[in-house]
């Protein structure tokens, strides 16, 4: 099934989707940790605590962390839960190289290894990983249906889910106030600061578009999941998903 966001592209030039997005996310890599923190206000700390806060229960050892970017979520989880390993993947070097730096920076050397992957074509065997985490990542994927399978394949039996999402409040005035903030501030400061003036159109595009809540569950399921659940953090800007397999 394809789904709106597939077909959404940063640059419309012709290429692919996920070239399109690697090539964003290198050209962004200096200033996303900037752009994350200050236009989330600092909650995109709390909402991956909450995430975490799913796995620790299960105690995992091996977490594969899928479009890690900069590494935010692997070192947080490498810190709290305390893994033998986490394994950062990602399509955007450019993002990954700003990551070993902050991994090294933490002494998380040892814990956390960085890898191009493309999550639709994983080079990884099945039933490698205990956990997998993935943070503001999954609506950029060229093919929804394709990487959460690979997911699946890559994850033990019991293996735990573990995403958030950034999503559309439902409720007034939250929703209202969402949209004039996303359509005006959002993109004016990312191309400001990224000196990108497509990406962060992009960004809000797909968040617009993504499905989420009771769909999104009825796509973990699709994709070999079970027990699939979501939880609506600050009214609604981020979902938390859980799923076990």
């Amino acid at each position: 099934m394809a789904y709106k966001q597939e077909s959404i592209t940063p640059y419309g030039n012709g290429e692919e989707k996920s070239k399109q997005v690697e090539a964003m996310f290198d050209n962004i890599a200096h200033s996303y940790d900037t752009l994350n923190h200050r236009l989330s206000f600092g909650i995109d700390y709390l909402w991956r605590k909450t995430a975490i806060k799913q796995l620790k229960p299960y105690k995992p050892q091996a977490i594969l962390d899928i479009a890690t970017g900069t590494g935010d979520f692997a070192i947080m989880s490498a810190k709290k839960l305390r893994p033998a390993k986490v394994v950062g993947i990602d399509i955007s070097e450019g993002m990954m190289h700003i990551g070993e730096s902050k991994v090294k920076a933490a002494g998380l050397s040892e814990v956390i290894s960085f890898k191009k992957e493309d999550c639709e074509h994983m080079s990884y065997a099945d039933n490698s990983f205990d956990a997998i985490t993935t943070a503001f990542g999954i609506r950029n994927f060229q093919n929804l249906d394709a990487c959460l399978k690979e997911m699946c394949r890559v994850l033990r039996k019991g293996g735990q889910l573990s995403i958030l999402e950034l999503s559309r409040p439902m409720r007034f005035p939250m929703k209202q106030l969402f949209w004039i903030y996303s359509h005006t501030l959002l993109p004016l400061y990312g191309k400001l600061v990224s000196k990108d003036s497509e990406a962060y159109t992009y960004l809000i595009s797909t968040i617009e578009s993504f499905p989420q809540g009771e769909e999104m569950v009825g796509i973990f399921k699709k994709a070999g999941f079970s027990e699939a659940k979501f939880k609506r953090l600050t009214f609604g800007i981020c979902t938390c998903y859980f799923a076990i397999k």
